[in-house]
């Protein structure tokens, strides 16, 4: 299915260098505001009591929260949870809190607040080990996804290809995370599985464009390797708005109507997939070109009939 077809190839390769100069760039300011800031990282990493309170009529989320903050809970994370009428409740683990008594406490500061009555639903306790776990188990399951990612590729495709898809979808991965450590956003366990799932997503990018310009490599013998990659990817264009505009259209759902449970989340998947269309066409297409890749290495010379020797 097409909605257009482009007559004349892009010039991609043309521009490969600019654009992989911003994106060293900004790769480097990723890495940059990694080390230098951090992640923010969410309760079930850090540790702390998660308190999910009912109302019988949406609450105002912002008055919950100065409540909080003016009875000496200045760091508590207030957000919809599941609907309008519930809320959940995340208090970092602190050496001068009582965990035992935290529900009672915010439950009194919650009934002194004008308007519905809320009603507490459930109490969970993280402590500083768990949370310390999940960390060390969330950052083996990332590294173990890259390590299975790579494998295929180095299986799927000749070196080339394969170096040019790792280090493209490397480069998506360290950007997301960089957003998270210079705006400080919560990196939680659903943002660790966006940006699993941008993985996987990227790497299917990179497949689907080196796997037709492999093909173009055969069929069109009159073209030099660059005008090869912009055939190829030119070719994708139809398939790549069909499928990354619908694909959009459901995670900006997300992030516009979600709410503040999905909003991290949703915005993680964003960044993900527009730098990970961005990556297989200027990143990973000039890489596998710089490399040095050519129509030998995929089409084998025929072997001229000797003649019988009379």
């Amino acid at each position: 299915m097409e909605f257009f077809r482009q007559r004349n190839d892009i010039p991609f390769m043309r521009h490969a260098l600019k654009f992989n100069i911003v994106s060293t760039l900004v790769f480097v300011l990723a890495v940059f505001f990694i080390v230098l800031r951090g992640l923010n990282l969410s309760v079930e990493f850090t540790g702390g009591t998660l308190i999910e309170i009912g109302y019988p009529e949406p609450p105002r989320i912002e008055d919950i929260r100065q409540a909080l903050a003016g009875d000496g809970y200045p760091d508590a994370q207030v957000q919809n949870f599941g609907s309008a009428r519930e809320i959940l409740i995340r208090m970092p683990n602190r050496e001068d809190l009582d965990t035992s008594r935290i529900s009672e406490r915010v439950m009194g500061t919650l009934n002194a607040l004008s308007g519905p009555a809320p009603e507490l639903r459930r109490v969970e306790f993280v402590g500083p080990q768990v949370g310390k776990e999940l960390a060390t188990d969330g950052a083996m399951a990332l590294l173990l996804v890259i390590f299975g990612i790579m494998a295929y590729l180095a299986m799927r495709f000749e070196w080339r290809f394969s170096v040019s898809a790792i280090i493209a979808n490397l480069h998506d991965v360290i950007i997301i995370i960089g957003f998270f450590a210079a705006f400080q956003w919560e990196f939680s366990l659903p943002v660790l599985a966006a940006v699993l799932a941008v993985l996987g997503y990227s790497v299917n990018e990179s497949v689907v464009v080196f796997d037709r310009v492999r093909e173009t490599f055969k069929k069109k013998r009159n073209m030099s390797t660059p005008q090869v990659l912009d055939h190829a990817i030119t070719a994708m264009i139809s398939r790549t708005v069909i499928t990354h505009g619908s694909t959009m259209m459901m995670v900006l759902a997300m992030l516009i109507f979600g709410g503040e449970t999905l909003y991290y989340f949703a915005l993680a998947l964003t960044i993900g997939i527009m730098f990970g269309i961005y990556s297989s066409i200027f990143v990973a297409s000039p890489l596998v070109m710089w490399l040095g890749v050519s129509r030998e290495q995929f089409v084998k010379p025929k072997k001229e009939k000797e003649e019988a020797v009379v």
